[in-house]
């Protein structure tokens, strides 16, 4: 077993475990709340790794916080989409939801994820 940086015994990845791809996301929620207090958020991250889902595979968001407009929302156990193939054997994926509810209310959103190792 190897060592991490906080000295904490990390498992190497065995020939039967690999690593599943990944997915950068940034997005804006839709406008909630009237008159003066109407308002959107913007919001950035990586998804987590791939989930088998059917003939496809879907990935799961969870992120913490919104930015700062007196108050945060966050966007808890999201899932998106299957697999949208984009050419050259990359794909995105499609997601659609609310955050949570702070300051008496919600914002639906949608996005596309950006696509996966856009380098590679």
């Amino acid at each position: 077993m190897q060592k991490n940086k906080t000295g904490v015994k990390k498992k190497p990845l065995s020939s039967k475990q690999t690593q599943r791809h990944v997915h950068e996301f940034e997005g804006s929620t839709k406008l909630a709340e009237e008159g003066a207090d109407r308002h959107n958020h913007r919001f950035a991250g990586v998804t987590g790794q791939a989930i088998r889902s059917g003939s496809s595979h879907i990935h799961e968001i969870d992120l913490t916080k919104t930015d700062f407009v007196n108050h945060f929302h966050n966007l808890r156990r999201i899932r998106t989409g299957p697999a949208i193939p984009v050419g050259n054997g990359k794909h995105v994926h499609f997601v659609t939801g609310q955050t949570t509810l702070n300051d008496g209310h919600v914002h639906q959103f949608n996005f596309a994820t950006l696509i996966q190792a856009p380098l590679i």
